[in-house]
């Protein structure tokens, strides 16, 4: 089985910080950022080691995993996973911030 290189894009990696900060500043210490941190990153080498694991959607070379609460969204190329973001799926769609 082929291993995937994962690259983050820069959008991917700001959501990552928000969610973590967000975390790191309602509960005064950095613990659960670090563990989500793990989960996510986690999330990423699932998806590295098995590119077919996300749900297809409607570009045919773009996915998502749901860990958690958040939806791990990439494209797939040819020996490349791209994380194109990272949503919190408690969050309004249409909510663009």
């Amino acid at each position: 089985m082929v291993k995937y290189k994962i690259k983050w894009s820069v959008q991917a990696k700001l959501d990552l910080i928000d969610i973590l900060k967000l975390y790191l500043e309602g509960n005064g210490n950095v613990l659960y950022s670090r563990k989500l941190n793990l989960i996510i990153k986690k999330g990423a080498t699932q998806i590295s080691n098995n590119p077919s694991i996300g749900v297809q959607t409607d570009n045919d070379s773009v996915r998502a995993i749901i860990t958690l609460d958040y939806q791990i969204i990439y494209e797939i190329f040819d020996n490349q996973i791209l994380i194109v973001m990272v949503w919190d799926c408690r969050r309004n769609p249409d909510d663009k911030g």
